[in-house]
């Protein structure tokens, strides 16, 4: 079954940032349907502030993917897209994360739905106010 409505964040911020988000959204409609994409918003690296500012993007997919596997699709792409696992909140070429998956809360080993720390990251919260300004996140 199709399940609407989950967010996913998009951020890079070593390389041609702007092209390596846009070949993402490529290779995640190879796997899901894309229903909305933001505009790209600028942004100071959280978590670790000293380090190249990302761009960052957030989309609208649809999928009858289940959550963790289509965990194990985005960190594929990543992969492929040249991702190298550096420290936690360092810089990267492509970052993609399930901010939302419609209305669920998910909490397993691998994988927090809704995306801890959302709601203090402009970078997600401003974007999904583009492209979905009636949706409620399940929990604050």
């Amino acid at each position: 079954m199709k399940t609407e409505n989950i967010f996913l964040g998009l951020g890079s911020n070593l390389g041609d940032k702007e092209k390596n988000i846009l070949t993402a959204i490529e290779e995640i409609k190879k796997i899901a349907e894309v229903k909305k994409v933001s505009d790209f918003y600028k942004s100071k690296a959280w978590g670790k502030t000293d380090q190249p500012d990302f761009a960052n993007a957030v989309m609208e997919i649809s999928t009858d993917i289940e959550p963790d596997e289509l965990l194990k699709k985005l960190k594929g792409i990543e992969k492929k897209l040249g991702r190298i696992d550096r420290e936690k909140w360092g810089p990267r070429e492509i970052d993609i994360d399930i901010l939302f998956w419609d209305q669920e809360i998910i909490n397993t080993k691998d994988l927090t739905i809704p995306h801890p720390h959302w709601n203090e990251r402009d970078f997600v919260t401003i974007p999904i106010k583009q492209i979905a300004p009636n949706f409620q996140p399940p929990i604050l």
